[in-house]
């Protein structure tokens, strides 16, 4: 009996075969499990307008994702920390991170468990990270992590800020 399967069976055959099998075995298990339909002609054209549907698909999922790669390829993210002694993070920096702040600055979305980090970064610095998108398209980023300004810092650089904008008013309404 000839069946095209419609799941995969192991150590039997793929979604998508067709394969002659016992009789026994296709009418009493493979059909009434809906694992496989009979192999009449309207059913191979089916599954043949299937596959070309299917490798279609896969055309057009390929060049997304090459595109994506190019996009990606030598691009750098600045990620800010805060920081204790020695350059030591508090915390650490984990793909998450680093696929949140990529769809954030360059509108990439790049799903986090594509992004190979051997250990989460722990230090200031930069690193260069792999983004595993398919099995052989690998694009690397740079991931450069920086000292997050403190609340006083941001106040005093805003004070300073605001010092320098009045002092050139002051210069404005001598000269005008």
């Amino acid at each position: 009996m000839r069946v095209i399967f419609l799941e995969d069976v192991p150590n039997v055959a793929r979604a998508g075969e067709i394969k002659e099998v016992a009789d026994g075995h296709g009418r009493n298990f493979l059909i009434p499990k809906g694992l496989a339909v009979l192999a009449s002609s309207p059913a191979v054209n089916t599954i043949e307008i299937q596959r070309r549907i299917q490798t279609k698909e896969e055309a057009t999922l390929a060049v997304e994702v090459l595109e994506l790669a190019n996009q990606l390829e030598g691009k750098e993210v600045i990620l800010q920390a805060k920081v204790g002694a020695k350059d030591r993070l508090y915390g650490s920096v984990t793909s998450a991170d680093i696929a949140s702040e990529l769809e954030k600055a360059a509108g990439l979305v790049v799903d986090k468990r594509k992004i190979e980090l051997a250990e989460p970064i722990r230090q200031l610095g930069s690193y260069e990270v792999v983004i595993r998108l398919a099995k052989d398209i690998v694009p690397k980023i740079k991931v450069n992590v920086i000292e997050q300004e403190t609340e006083k810092e941001a106040k005093k650089t805003e004070k300073e800020a605001k010092k320098t904008e009045k002092e050139a008013k002051e210069t404005e309404e001598e000269t005008g």
